[in-house]
Order: structure tokens, then sequence, then C-alpha cells
């Protein structure tokens, strides 16, 4: 018998557990309050998991309770802003989710960035589970959306992440000001 292990592009327990927590964050972060969260993560928690499943509930739970902390700290309001949060946290899932919301209602570059951003998000998301080659081809369209836009891209490192992106960096670049989501 093997090992069971998070990885959501395999095994539905993990996609159901990752997307499930997600889909409690909006709640969470319009309440200031991570009682939607612990309420999906009781409830997963109550199934007697293995190990893995466990991990990345308690990593995920203590990373929702400090971007929250984050947030409300430095006053994050929009979804970008609360985005660059969870992107330094290296929640890139949550990054994704976040900033889809927003993606459906903007126009223009600031669709065509945010869209670039959860690309980039999608190819650490990738990385993280070994699919560098679907990882590589998120990245190269995220790069040219970025440069394309290059002008309106404000408030976070573009540099040092269209570095990374180009580089096919595994280790994701912090976009916030040094310190700030620390």
């Amino acid at each position: 018998m093997t090992t069971p292990r998070f990885e959501p592009f395999q095994d539905r327990l993990s996609r159901d557990i990752r997307n499930e927590l997600s889909a409690a964050l909006p709640l969470a972060l319009a309440t200031n309050d991570l009682a939607p969260v612990r309420d999906v993560a009781e409830w997963y928690l109550q199934q007697s998991l293995a190990a893995p499943y466990v991990a990345y509930i308690e990593a995920r739970l203590a990373g929702y309770a400090k971007a929250l902390a984050l947030i409300a700290r430095t006053e994050a309001k929009d979804a970008l802003s609360r985005a660059l949060v969870f992107w330094d946290l290296e929640l890139f899932f949550e990054v994704h989710e976040i900033l889809e919301q927003a993606w459906h209602g903007a126009r223009g570059a600031e669709k065509e960035i945010l869209q670039a951003l959860i690309r980039a998000a999608g190819f650490y998301i990738k990385g993280e589970y070994g699919y560098f080659e679907a990882g590589a081809k998120m990245a190269g369209r995220a790069v040219a959306a970025l440069e394309k836009n290059r002008q309106n891209c404000t408030g976070f490192a573009l540099e040092t992440l269209l570095e990374s992106l180009q580089n096919l960096d595994p280790v994701p670049p912090k976009l916030l000001p040094q310190g700030l989501a620390h």
C-alpha cells in the first residue's frame, strides 16, 4: 500500500480539501474572521485523514490566519493588494482564487494584468506538484502580458517577478515591499 500524498491534480480528496478551504476564504476575508474556513477544516479533520491531508489543512489555516492579520494591519482592501499578501506567504492557489474573482469584473489592461498574475501563480502551483512543462507555458504567457502592460503594473515588484518567470525559477519571488508580509 502506498502512502497517501497531498496532490490535488491526481487525488480527488486533495482537490476537494483545497477547493473547499479556498471557497470559504472570501467570506473570511469579508468578515476578517477565519470561522468559515475553520468550519470546513474541522469537518475534514473529523474524518480521520492521513497525515499529508492534516498537514495541508493545518498549514493553510496558519497561512490564512497570518494573511488576515497582515491584511488588517496593512489595510489591504482591493483584490490585488490582498492577493499579494497571499503571494508573499506562498499561498498561490488562494492568489489564483482571489484574483479570478476580480478578473471577472475587470476590463482592458487591468484584466490582462490580473490574468497574468493568475498564470504566474499557476506556474508556482504547477511547479509545487512537479508539472514543470505545464507551468512553463503559464509562465511564458504571464511574462508576455506583463511586458505588454508594464506601464500599468504597479504595487508589486514587477521586474523581480518577470525575472523569476523568465528563468522558470522554482523559488517564488516576494512581490510586496520588503518586510511587509513577514
